[in-house]
C-alpha cells in the first residue's frame, strides 16, 4: 500500500484562521498530482512552543506506524518554534525516511544538506519567538512607567477560569477545554491552576 501524505498545518490563536496555509499547501498538492485520497491532513491551533498537540501527535504516531511517507508543511515553523524540538523532529523523521516538504519556503529538506538548511530555519523562528517576547515585555515596561499599563480589565477574557474547571471536572482534556473555550491550552492551564 502506497504511504500517505502528510499536511500538518499549525495556528496558534483562535483569532488566526488556517485557510491561507490550507490553500497554499493544496495549490502545491494539485500542481505536484497529488490526490485527495492519497493525502491526510492534520491541525493544531496552538502554540508552536512545545510540542504537546493533538494533531501533531497524531502525526507522529502516523509517521513512526509507516501510514506516512511524505511531511508537508506551510512553513517549517509551523512544526516548532524551539530549535531544538524542530531539529529532534526532523532528525527523527530522515532516520525513519520521511521526506519533509516547506512549500511556503520552496525547501525539500532530504537529505543531510536539507537538514542542516532546517535547522537554520528553526533556529531562526525560535529567535523570531524570543525577539517578539522581548519588545512586548519592553513595551508593557514602557506603559507601566509612563502609568498607561493597567493589565488585562476584569470581563475582559475570552473566557473564565470557572468555566474552564467546570469543563474540566466533567472530563474533558485541557485541549478539548481549550477548543471549547476559543483560548490556547496555556490559557487553560492557567485558569485550571487559579481556580484549584
Amino acid at each position: 500500500m502506497a504511504k500517505l501524505i502528510a499536511v500538518y498545518i499549525r495556528v496558534s490563536t483562535t483569532g488566526q484562521n488556517e485557510a491561507g496555509q490550507r490553500a497554499v499547501v493544496q495549490q502545491w498538492l494539485n500542481n505536484h498530482g497529488h490526490h485527495a485520497d492519497a493525502v491526510r491532513w492534520y491541525v493544531d491551533q496552538d502554540t508552536g512552543d512545545h510540542l504537546d498537540r493533538p494533531g501533531f501527535k497524531q502525526l507522529q504516531q502516523d509517521v513512526f506506524s509507516g501510514t506516512v511517507g511524505t511531511v508537508v508543511v506551510y512553513k517549517l515553523d509551523r512544526l516548532s518554534r524551539s530549535m531544538r524540538d524542530g531539529i529532534d523532529t526532523i532528525t527523527d523523521w530522515a532516520k525513519a525516511g520521511i521526506r519533509l516538504v516547506s512549500v511556503g519556503q520552496q525547501l525539500d529538506f532530504s537529505g543531510t544538506v536539507g537538514q542542516m538548511i532546517a535547522a537554520v530555519l528553526l533556529g531562526v523562528a525560535q529567535m523570531e519567538q524570543e525577539l517578539r517576547r522581548e519588545r512586548q515585555a519592553a513595551g508593557i515596561q514602557v506603559a507601566k512607567a509612563q502609568g498607561k499599563y493597567k493589565g488585562t480589565k476584569p470581563g475582559h477574557r475570552k473566557a473564565s477560569p470557572t468555566k474552564a474547571r467546570r469543563l474540566s471536572n466533567k472530563g474533558l482534556t485541557q485541549h478539548e477545554v481549550a477548543a471549547a473555550m476559543g483560548v490556547s491550552r496555556a490559557t487553560v492551564a492557567r485558569y485550571l491552576a487559579a481556580t484549584k
